[in-house]
């Protein structure tokens, strides 16, 4: 399949599985920064553990420059509901070190009005930080038209044959990326992880009576 088919295809899938599961809306804009730290919580965890994370931390700290200040195990007693707290604390403290000593501030506002290009190499340039994290921060807090690829909108797009069946999840960024128009990016996103948790599941896909099966050489093989 071309690239002009497989951009066809995003169309269509983004259509049907509007009609399937609704619009989708702009989620309430954070500031960059907590943007950040936030997406490094949600990493191999549900949303309303990194949620209590970051607002545990928030509790425990006046502000960012206090966390950048404590001690790594103080961060790390803060944020243990969301998981890993041994590998995102470090992580989270060396991030805020690494922006204080290049800004002066901590603050990632600026990367609001960059262009894209360089608001993604700033970011994948901070420890830890791939271009999953990178791209949901300038998605969401920044409104980039920059696709996050998680394991839902991975497996769900191999299985459509937008990408090939051997892609990485991290090589489907630069693959998937410009096959979505920027206005669609978003939804792409949303949907692509709501169809993947409802319907196109890693084991047992309910391919009968999926509204993409058509489009799908896998769905298609797996009926038959």
């Amino acid at each position: 399949m071309g690239r002009d088919e497989r951009r066809t295809k995003v169309t269509a899938v983004c259509r049907r599985l509007a009609r399937a599961y609704g619009p989708v809306d702009w989620p309430r804009r954070r500031a960059v920064l907590d943007s950040l730290v936030g997406t490094i919580l949600s990493q191999n965890t549900s949303d309303a553990n990194s949620h209590a994370a970051f607002e545990e931390l928030r509790r425990r700290f006046e502000d960012w420059d206090a966390v950048r200040r404590a001690p790594t195990a103080r961060i790390v007693a803060a944020i243990r509901r969301a998981g890993l707290a041994n590998r995102k604390g470090p992580r989270i403290k060396a991030i805020l070190q690494m922006i204080h000593r290049e800004r002066g501030e901590l603050s990632l506002e600026f990367l609001r009005d960059a262009p894209t290009a360089e608001s993604l190499a700033y970011l994948r340039a901070l420890p830890g930080v791939g271009p999953k994290t990178a791209a949901c921060v300038l998605l969401f807090a920044c409104r980039k038209p920059v696709l996050p690829v998680d394991t839902h909108v991975h497996r769900v797009s191999r299985r459509l044959g937008l990408v090939e069946p051997s892609t990485s999840a991290e090589k489907a960024h630069d693959a998937l990326g410009p096959l979505v128009p920027p206005g669609r990016v978003l939804e792409f996103h949303v949907q692509l992880i709501r169809h993947g948790r409802t319907r196109c599941r890693a084991r047992s896909p309910g391919c009968e009576g999926c509204t993409l099966v058509d489009l799908c050489p896998e769905g298609l093989a797996r009926l038959r």
